[in-house]
């Protein structure tokens, strides 16, 4: 779809250029075409494009390309006739918000259950306020447990760091007669009372298929079941959490975190995880023309070879050219090593020093010997390679991957995705090489005074995003959400304090100007997804794709950007105003 929308984004513009050209004496035929943009002035345009330009006005065409950006008497000169739309004066309007990395049907499970999570979380509802120790976490748990109709009981949002250590001796003691399941914040983890153990018939011989079993000291199950494990609970959970009635509580609580978060493109990063067909049919059933908000597919490598095998680039290629309802890019999802929040991302000595995790150095997904081979089947294909990388440990082995790649095509690249950790050595390595960086926004904010109990120093080493920014890395941010609310504009207030949520900063040195920090959820966002020619700035013959705010971030401190309200979004030049999102 990218030629064909190029080549009539190109067309449109040559069109339009010659038209603006014509002064005064324009014909009646042009006039007519004039009648046909709209100019939209605004207290500010942050237009993120090269000059870094703050404009008056914006020109859009009725087939919603912008067409002009700057003064609105220069733009009124080109376009005498064009109607002039002044619903944004007082406000700020920037390119459209995004968040290059996301999780539809695990968003959609999750979004339909009940949270117990360790922080104030934003809800659809309103904040969810955080259970900080593991008394309250109990408590919260046998509340829930007393209140909700018989069944098993699923509830997300538990960690460890936080809230203490569980076990399903913990969880017998709220009730041995009703399962219970926790899902962890990760979403790698589950912990299971004894109840549960049984309803999904689970046995300490699971421990010889999967690493991810944890036995204690008698061989026993101590509950907690974790990364590839966990598709063991999937015949009993997968009936209950992608039911029909689930799903569509779980999409509409998305689309009104997204509504809220000013956001107008995502990409679900690991299309294809749960079953091509399965989400097919929730992205049917729930996504359509009069979405608020683009979407974009990037598929998942284990997912895509299970079913087609070897031909599996070959697959996502012919995807990314006869997909049209949701377009599927041209890029792949790889996994080095496990995850940030369950202490399983891949760390170099000493490992883990505390948490779930003590005396451990993590887990790979992909091991470092067939990490460059793997890449490079899809890197030949032409694919751009989002890989989840996360450890110190997994760094190394992915840049050493990136290395042994071949000249890719013109523009070719690969994204670090997540990026729980990298050392200046890494960064320094990276330079050389395709390589950009999409970080978890949450981690520094979330976990970064926490997490020195299981790493120690190397916190220091979490998002280092100014430093990858001042290597010339482009550098976005991400939700991963549901892991964090789907908000770009929190997300970069977060990279441009460093503050965690008990107050302190987290590596100084590593914050973001407020420029930059526009530029990671904007511009930055769009190279990421490969669609820098088409959004992310506010450019001549981009789309418009905008955010609209009730005031100027770059007029306020990055502490204080939360407090900014969205009035909504334009998409393909339709507005959409916040109040018109569903409840």
């Amino acid at each position: 779809m990218r030629p064909i929308r190029t080549l009539y984004t190109a067309a449109l513009f040559c069109i339009f250029a010659i038209i603006g050209c014509s002064g005064a004496d324009t014909t009646r035929e042009q006039n007519n075409q004039h009648a046909n943009v709209t100019l939209y002035t605004a207290e500010a345009i942050l237009t993120q494009n090269q000059s870094d330009q703050i404009a008056e006005a914006v020109a859009v065409s009725q087939t919603g390309l912008i067409l002009k950006v700057g003064t609105l008497a220069d733009i009124r000169a080109s376009f005498p006739d064009a109607a002039i739309d002044n619903s944004f004066d007082g406000k700020t309007i920037l390119p459209g918000l995004i968040d290059p990395h996301v999780h539809m049907t695990l968003g959609a499970m999750m979004y339909g259950l009940e949270w117990i999570p360790p922080w104030d979380m934003p809800s659809p509802t309103g904040l969810v306020k955080g259970l900080a120790d593991k008394p309250s976490l109990m408590a919260r748990i046998a509340e829930i447990e007393a209140e909700q109709a018989e069944g098993p009981l699923i509830l997300f949002g538990y960690h460890n760091l936080v809230q203490g250590d569980i076990d399903r001796h913990d969880l017998d003691a709220v009730t041995t007669k009703r399962p219970i399941f926790i899902w962890h914040y990760s979403g790698h983890d589950f912990y299971l009372n004894s109840a549960a153990i049984e309803m999904a018939k689970l046995t300490p011989t699971l421990a010889q298929k999967f690493h991810g079993v944890d036995l204690d000291k008698k061989g026993e199950l101590t509950g907690r079941i974790y990364e590839d494990a966990a598709l063991a609970l999937f015949a009993t959970l997968g009936p209950i959490l992608l039911s029909p009635q689930h799903i569509q509580k779980g999409f509409e609580a998305y689309e009104t975190l997204l509504a809220q978060g000013g956001v107008t493109t995502i990409a679900e990063m690991g299309y294809g995880i749960f079953g091509r067909q399965l989400e097919d049919q929730f992205l049917s059933a729930h996504y359509g023309d009069d979405a608020p908000y683009n979407l974009y597919l990037v598929p998942e490598h284990r997912a895509f070879a299970k079913e087609f095998g070897e031909g599996s680039a070959e697959k996502i290629l012919s995807l990314t050219n006869t997909r049209v309802d949701i377009p599927v890019l041209k890029q792949v999802k790889l996994f080095t090593d496990a995850a940030f929040y369950s202490q399983t991302m891949k760390m170099k000595a000493p490992g883990y020093i505390g948490g779930q995790s003590k005396g451990t150095d993590g887990l790979w997904v992909t091991k470092p010997d067939a990490l460059p081979a793997l890449m490079g089947r899809y890197w030949e294909q032409g694919l751009d390679i989002h890989i989840h990388s996360n450890g110190d440990a997994a760094q190394d082995a992915t840049l050493a991957a990136i290395s042994a790649l071949p000249d890719g095509q013109d523009g070719q690249r690969v994204i670090l995705e997540h990026v729980g950790q990298m050392t200046p050595e890494q960064i320094e390595i990276a330079k050389s090489l395709p390589v950009g960086i999409s970080a978890a926004s949450h981690y520094v904010n979330y976990m970064g005074e926490d997490y020195a109990a299981a790493i120690g120093e190397k916190v220091a080493h979490i998002t280092p995003l100014a430093s990858t920014m001042a290597a010339g890395l482009p550098t976005t941010v991400h939700s991963d959400a549901p892991l964090a609310p789907p908000m770009p504009l929190h997300a970069a207030s977060v990279h441009a304090t460093r503050l965690t949520r008990q107050g302190t900063i987290s590596t100084p040195t590593e914050r973001l100007t407020p420029k930059q920090a526009l530029r990671a959820i904007t511009i930055e966002a769009a190279w990421s997804l490969g669609l820098e020619g088409e959004i992310g700035s506010i450019d001549v013959g981009k789309t418009a794709d905008f955010t609209i705010l009730e005031q100027n971030p770059l007029e306020h401190d990055p502490k204080t950007w939360d407090e900014i309200d969205v009035w909504g979004v334009m998409l393909k030049g339709k507005t959409r105003p916040l109040n018109d999102a569903p409840e």
